[in-house]
This record gives structure tokens, sequence and C-alpha cells, in this order.
């Protein structure tokens, strides 16, 4: 994946955090046990998150004369984490909500890299924030599993 131009990665990213969105939605619809509340509450931010990240992607796609992947099709062949089940217990939610994100990190990472060799600090300080975002969300929870 290295050397991918800029915009070939970001739309791994809008692909992937598409996937995300829905599949944080899964959860935010089907968590229950003990955690409901906390978790209800923390999935339903996480996607919001989410949505404002995908749609500046998109934006900065289409702002570098690109085309965002825009649809379901595309999202699911090119997104680099899976869907749901809906079978997933709380602390598979949270688990791979941990991993998902970790994925993404390095996506972000990689997506920074190339904006660098592009000479695109704009696009490389929104990915940053977003990826400390991300690192932060995977730290909490972690600590929600006892896994820090």
């Amino acid at each position: 994946m290295a050397n991918k131009p800029l915009v070939e990665h970001l739309n791994d990213l809008v692909a992937t955090t598409s996937v995300l969105y829905t599949k944080l939605h899964n959860y935010h619809w089907y968590v229950n046990g003990p955690s409901f509340f906390t978790l209800h509450a923390k999935f339903e931010e996480l996607y919001n998150e989410v949505t404002l990240n995908l749609d500046e992607i998109a934006e900065r796609i289409l702002s570098k004369g690109g085309k965002p992947v825009a649809t379901l099709a595309e999202h699911l062949e090119m997104s680099h984490i899976r869907e749901a089940t809906g079978t997933e217990t709380t602390e598979e939610m949270v688990g791979t909500t941990i991993t998902d994100f970790k994925t993404i990190m390095g996506f972000l990472k990689e997506a920074m890299q190339q904006a660098s060799e592009e000479g695109d600090d704009r696009t490389e300080d929104m990915l940053n924030a977003m990826a400390q975002s991300f690192e932060k969300h995977v730290w909490m929870l972690s600590a929600f599993l006892n896994e820090r």
C-alpha cells in the first residue's frame, strides 16, 4: 500500500469509515446487559464522531479534485474492516471496536505519510487529529475491558 496516491488512501478511509459507522450503529442498537446505558451512549458518541470524519475525508477528496467512493457496494468491497454480525456480546463489541480503531489508525498513518510526501500539510493535520482521537478512544475502551 505504500506509495499509493493520497486520494486512493483517502478513499480507503472513506470506505472503511463508512462500514465502521454502520457497525457502531449496530452496536448502539444491540448492546445489552449491565453496561447498556454506558455503552449505548458511547457507541452513539463514536458513530457521530465517525460521521464527521467520513464527511471531512470525502470533502477533502473533492477539494483535491478526486471523487470519493459513495456506494455501499464500494464501501463493503474496499473496507479494511468487516460488518457487525449482530451476534456479538458486549465484550466482543468493545474488543472489535478497539481492533477496528487500531486498523484505521494504521491506514491514517499511511495516508499521513503520503500527504507528507505530497507536501499536503492540511490533509496531514486533518488525519493526525483523527488518529489522536481514535488513540484516545482505544485507551478508554481498553480501560473499560481492563486491558490497559
